[in-house]
């Protein structure tokens, strides 16, 4: 028996998308995608241009005794900053190394920065940046790839 009724096939998979990377291949390190960082008592701008951005890397604090210690990544609009990430340490004596990790995506609007502090000359942030969407959400793969 024949029927008149038209049945629509919706493929929602990712290659229907026009996407065959997954998500964690996309934000993958690469050589020619990343801008490395390694800040120790100073502030210094990671990223200043429109879009989404992977943030990696690892915080090294030495909690020293009734010295406070801080490193921190601050989101700024040019007019105000706001704490995003930060580790900061103070204690009655002599301590150790304290090293937290950090890996975080974060979105920028025009006129925003990404900046990472360091306090002290005994700590640091080092890590890497990588844009992993512009400001329109358009993914930008990992320099050399182009998938197929």
């Amino acid at each position: 028996m024949a029927q008149n009724v038209i049945v629509p096939v919706i493929d929602l998979t990712s290659a229907a998308e026009g996407s065959s990377v997954p998500q964690n291949l996309q934000t993958a390190l690469a050589f020619g995608s990343q801008s490395a960082f390694d800040i120790v008592n100073t502030t210094t701008v990671i990223a200043n241009t429109t879009g989404f951005y992977r943030i990696y890397g690892v915080g090294t604090n030495y909690m020293q005794a009734t010295v406070v210690t801080t490193i921190q990544m601050n989101l700024s609009d040019g007019l105000s900053n706001k704490i995003i990430w930060e580790s900061s340490n103070t204690i009655p004596s002599a301590g150790g190394w304290v090293q937290t990790p950090f890996d975080f995506v974060v979105f920028l609007a025009a006129g925003e920065s990404l900046s990472g502090t360091s306090n002290q000359t005994y700590i640091s942030l080092v890590g890497s940046s990588r844009q992993i969407a512009d400001v329109n959400g358009v993914l930008v793969n990992p320099s050399g790839f182009n998938p197929q």
